[in-house]
Formats: C-alpha cells, sequence, structure tokens
C-alpha cells in the first residue's frame, strides 16, 4: 500500500475555531488529527458526523467529509452513513448530553448492533453550550443551573451502558493527555465494530476543574491506571502498587508487602468476551481505586454493516427480479383491453405468462 505521508495540518480545516480559550476540547481535536494522519487512510474515505453541542462543532473544524446533525441523532445518522457507504472510515464526536439524554435510545443500538464506527464521547459532565445545566453524567448532589439544591438523579456512567448493550469497544482517556489519546483512538479506529470512546474533557466555563483529581499530572500516576492488553496492571509513583482478584472483587495491594510480588498482579484481558473484569475496571472510582484508562474492553464479534452487505450479495445472486419495471410485470399481472368487436369484453382480463 501507498504510503500517504500525512501530516495533523492535512485535517485542519481553514474555519476559525469557536471553542472557549482553555476548553478540552482543542487537545482532543489534535489527538485526532493527529491519529487520522497516520492511520495511512485516503483523506476522502473520512468522514465526521456530530450531533449537537460544544463539542458537535468538530466537523466544521476538520479538512473531511462531515455532517453537522441534530440533537442525539449523531449516531443515527453515522449509522447511515456507514451502512450505505461500508468503505468510509466514520467518527462520531458527541457528548454527555447529546448522547446519553436525547440520543440515549440511539446510542445503545447502535452499541448493540456493533456497526464499525468510532465514538469519541465527550464527558464534561456538564451540558456547556445551553449554558450550565445538569446532564445525565452529573453527580448526585451536584450543583447547576438546573439543580440550585444539588441533582437527586443517579448518574449514568457511560462504560457500564455500553457493556449492558454488548458493546465490543469500550476505553477511556483524558483530554489533556494527547500522546496517550492518539494511542487509544488507534486502537478504537482499528476495532471491528462499534468503539466508545469516554474522554473526561473539562469545560472551564461552566464546570472547570470537573476531572482535575484525576487529571492532574502530578498525581497521574497515582490515580491513573493505563491499562495495556497482556500487561499487569500495575501503577502508583512508584510503579510499586497494583490490582489483585480477592473473593472475586479487584482489591489494591502493593508489591514487598504481605509477600505480594509483581507476578501477583492481575494481566489485563481486554480481549476476553465475559465483561465481568471490564465492569469492574469501568466502576473504580477515587479515593479507593485509581482510574482505569486505555482500552479496558475489545473483543470480537459480527460486524452489522459486514453482515449487512454479505445478506445483500447473497440475496442479489439469487434474485429473480432485478429492477423494477420486472418487479411490475412479476406474478399476477393485470392488462385492459381494447373492445375488437361488438361482443361484450371484460373490464379486466387476466393474462399469463406476461404480454408485452
Amino acid at each position: 500500500m501507498t504510503e500517504l505521508n500525512y501530516t495533523l495540518k492535512d485535517f485542519k480545516s481553514e474555519n476559525e475555531v469557536r471553542w472557549c480559550p482553555g476548553c478540552g476540547d482543542y487537545a482532543i481535536m489534535n489527538a485526532v488529527q493527529k491519529t487520522m494522519a497516520d492511520m495511512n487512510v485516503p483523506h476522502e474515505q473520512f468522514a465526521v458526523i456530530s450531533g449537537i453541542g460544544c463539542s458537535s462543532r468538530f466537523p466544521y473544524y476538520m479538512s473531511t467529509y462531515g455532517f453537522h446533525s441534530i440533537h442525539g441523532r449523531a449516531t443515527a445518522i453515522a449509522s447511515g452513513v456507514k451502512c450505505a457507504n461500508p468503505d468510509l472510515n466514520v467518527w462520531v464526536i458527541t457528548g454527555d448530553g447529546d448522547a446519553m439524554a436525547i440520543g440515549g435510545n440511539h446510542f445503545i443500538h447502535l452499541v448493540r448492533r456493533n456497526i464499525d464506527l468510532n465514538v469519541i464521547l465527550f464527558n464534561n459532565k456538564i451540558y456547556g453550550l445551553t449554558k450550565g445545566q445538569y446532564s445525565p453524567t452529573t453527580d448526585r448532589g451536584f450543583v447547576t443551573k438546573t439543580s440550585p439544591f444539588g441533582t437527586i438523579e443517579e448518574p449514568f456512567v457511560p462504560g457500564q451502558l455500553v457493556l449492558g448493550a454488548k458493546g465490543t469497544f469500550f476505553a477511556r482517556a483524558v483530554d489533556s493527555n494527547v500522546k496517550h489519546n492518539q494511542t487509544v483512538f488507534a486502537e478504537a479506529a482499528k476495532h471491528k465494530g462499534t468503539s466508545i470512546v469516554e474522554v473526561l474533557q473539562n469545560c472551564v466555563i461552566f464546570n472547570d476543574g470537573i476531572h482535575a483529581e484525576i487529571a492532574d499530572p502530578k498525581h497521574r500516576a497515582e490515580r491513573q491506571l493505563f491499562l495495556e492488553h497482556g500487561k499487569p496492571m500495575i501503577f502508583g509513583y512508584e510503579n510499586d502498587k497494583g490490582l489483585i482478584l480477592e473473593n472475586g472483587r479487584l482489591k489494591v495491594v502493593k508489591i514487598g508487602e504481605n509477600g505480594i510480588t509483581e507476578a501477583d498482579i492481575l494481566v489485563h484481558d481486554a480481549k476476553i468476551y465475559d465483561p465481568y473484569i471490564h465492569m469492574q475496571l469501568i466502576n473504580m472510582t477515587l479515593p479507593d481505586f485509581p482510574i482505569a484508562m486505555g482500552v479496558i474492553r475489545s473483543v470480537e464479534a459480527p460486524v452489522y454493516d459486514q453482515e449487512l452487505r454479505k445478506q445483500v450479495e447473497t440475496i442479489s445472486a439469487k434474485r429473480k427480479v432485478n429492477n423494477m419495471d420486472e418487479l411490475l410485470r412479476s406474478g399476477n399481472t393485470w392488462v385492459v383491453d381494447e373492445p375488437n368487436s361488438s361482443e361484450p369484453v371484460p373490464f379486466f382480463k387476466k393474462k399469463c405468462p406476461i404480454e408485452k
């Protein structure tokens, strides 16, 4: 295959980027552009589809095909795009409000169908574009413009929804870690099926610092567990902490204490179909556990758009009717005859085989 030698600039549009200064969206966009440049996929085969929200302005800033759709419908429209043209490399840009609220039904059915799309879910736990209302991922008790006394709802955890809908790929990242994001986005792009990447994104205006405990580079080693398939789940400033399985539950231990060695640390298996451990990794929260980052789940399963194409090709090869004209002239047909004598003629006369 010919080396295309794209750079980040090949995927930047000429439009002025209109996100707030300091918004986490900038870093995510740079990571996506760098990822696309390294994929060696022809420029014209990319399509970026978005819904409504700050993140959904994304297609304007990309030098690719794109579609800025309506609230919550990005996944539905992208599904149509991919099924109509399976050769396209389709990316969906959405937010926690866009995907989890009005788009929640489309989201879970996309995951269930396993259409080959790459979904980047920007999660800032707030509605930013509409000025600070609580979203489906806002933590219980959080004070916002629409919850002045604190929310009384349990939030969605995106990874839980993905696994509940039998998802085949789920990963998590932080907006400011561009290098790690590139690695995760590249893995998502390689996966055949629906890839969901939750990016913990900072809204500097309406929810500034919401992920600060996790994202702070000073504490990254201690508070984030960077997962790699086939490698032990080790973290900490000195790489001296890890996870083991005790009584069926994950537990944080320190290497060197109580006889624990690196050999005792659980090895990450992103490709095991049983989601039992994957769900526990998704559910880990501070301060008892680090936050699981990277590819948590990546398993193989039938891919909807590929199965659709096979089905159409199989049926097409066996069909007896090839076009609309043949369809209208097939089966029992009726024609109107011109009377040519004084004898009475039925208004409709059944003719078989087909008369032309």
